[in-house]
């Protein structure tokens, strides 16, 4: 017969060791939760940098200003025998376009339609994969202050899921 005291632990025993588990898992997961949040934030910047380089690619692609002459590359607005440049009103932290002619984003023609424009990640991903859940993405155009109104500044401002901004900029011309 075995004698009582080898027979197994305690209930103290028992409990003293969960709460020794417990503080060491505590312990881990705090360390773990720091690596988990540096691992994430390169991730976001590259996501942000792939949403901010192409929406700056599709808006530095239309023409700089609503009255340049399509047809006649070489007749600029603000030159002889055409109207004059366009000035973009302030930007507006509202998502509204109040230069933009057109209704809709497939249909702007020049940097000055995308003034104001805010887009979410839905919008930003155009597909039902939302791969941008988090992110929102505003366009601001500026006249760069110049007498012959022949530049530009575009802005293209990304943030991500944890409210990290990064800014793309470029000046577009009217040449």
């Amino acid at each position: 017969m075995r004698n009582k005291q080898e027979q197994g632990f305690t209930l103290i025993e028992l409990i003293a060791g969960i709460v020794v588990i417990a503080i060491v898992t505590l312990v881990v997961t705090t360390g773990l939760g720091q690596l988990f949040r540096q691992s994430v934030d390169p991730w976001q910047q590259v996501r942000a940098t792939e949403v901010g380089q192409s929406l700056m690619n599709e808006v530095m692609a239309r023409r700089f200003d609503e009255s340049s002459n399509v047809g006649n590359q070489y007749l600029r607005c603000s030159e002889d025998g055409a109207k004059d440049c366009t000035v973009p009103d302030p930007c507006p932290t509202d998502g509204s376009t109040p230069n933009a002619e057109e209704a809709q984003r497939s249909q702007f023609d020049d940097v000055d339609d995308y003034n104001g424009l805010i887009l979410d990640g839905a919008e930003l991903s155009g597909s039902s994969t939302n791969r941008y859940k988090g992110f929102k993405a505003s366009i601001c155009v500026r006249d760069v202050e110049s007498r012959t109104n022949q530049l530009k500044t575009v802005t293209v401002t990304v943030t991500t899921p944890q409210d990290e901004s990064i800014e793309f900029s470029a000046i577009k011309g009217n040449w």
